[in-house]
């Protein structure tokens, strides 16, 4: 009984650290405060801002546009490449998956300042094109797409693909209709999670975006040194909204996983039950 109650309250102390700051943040958004601590009345007034703002809402385009086309980008290049370091020999994929931990435990400035080097310096490329920040926002996210499907495909039975081939399907059949629906969920993970750090990414921006584009995390960085008061406090509601929509996509997939699997279970229980 103790054990539980000190596991229940180790669990409670963690969360409070984890989102009681979000949700002060939270409340202020609906209020007229224009300071965290001075407690005024309730008004919509900087979720009227963020949504009427133009240039708020420029940002926030611009910033998801952005998050979707270098997640779709990473979840090709991410998945390419865990399905081939999967069918490739043991060396070829222990080299690749060592390769592909370097950039996730990697130092994001460092990756930043690496990028902002090589295609701006060396190469030439004209931050103007928008080239050095999708391509710097890919090279963030590809290596957690591969981390996500990777998994999926260890847990996959091989006898599918193989069974496919000898059935008469050619490989790239085999990989479309017969692995690629198996590693559907790291699939769509990886996908979400490549949105999440695009949007939370800071250093590659910085180093990366032209000089008339912000993302929300530049965006805000700035606005904090001298934005002004009405602009900082509609971030606040920026932040709420984010938050809320992460909740809502999280709570989404697991229904999901979890209807899934239900029918995997029904499915498996009506087999046996016609053997």
């Amino acid at each position: 009984m103790m054990k539980k109650i000190l596991s229940y309250s180790w669990l409670a102390i963690v969360a409070l650290f984890m989102y009681i700051p979000v949700l002060i943040l939270a409340f202020y958004s609906f209020t007229d405060s224009t300071t965290i601590g001075a407690v005024r009345g309730f008004s919509l007034h900087n979720y009227v801002t963020l949504f009427t703002t133009e240039e708020l809402r420029n940002m926030i385009a611009g910033t998801l546009l952005l998050a979707v086309g270098a997640a779709v980008i990473s979840s090709i290049l991410g998945t390419v490449g865990a399905v081939g370091a999967f069918y490739s020999r043991p060396f070829t994929r222990n080299l690749v998956e060592n390769a592909n931990r370097i950039p996730v435990v990697n130092a994001d400035v460092v990756t930043a300042f690496s990028i902002c080097i090589l295609l701006i310096v060396v190469l030439g490329i004209e931050k103007n094109t928008f080239i050095p920040l999708v391509i710097g926002h890919v090279v963030l996210c590809t290596p957690f797409v591969y981390l996500a499907v990777m998994p999926k495909l260890k847990q996959m039975d091989n006898g599918l693909y193989e069974a496919a081939l000898d059935l008469g399907a050619t490989p790239f059949q085999a990989l479309y209709k017969v692995v690629i629906p198996q590693i559907v969920p790291g699939i769509v993970s990886g996908f979400m999670l490549s949105i999440t750090l695009s949007l939370d990414d800071y250093f590659i921006s910085t180093y990366t975006k032209p000089a008339t584009f912000d993302t929300i995390s530049t965006y805000v960085v700035n606005a904090t040194r001298g934005a002004q008061t009405e602009i900082k406090t509609a971030l606040w509601a920026l932040s709420t909204v984010i938050f809320l929509v992460v909740i809502l996509a999280v709570v989404i997939m697991n229904l999901a996983a979890a209807g899934t699997e239900k029918k995997q279970e029904v499915s498996a229980y009506e087999g046996r039950e016609k053997v």
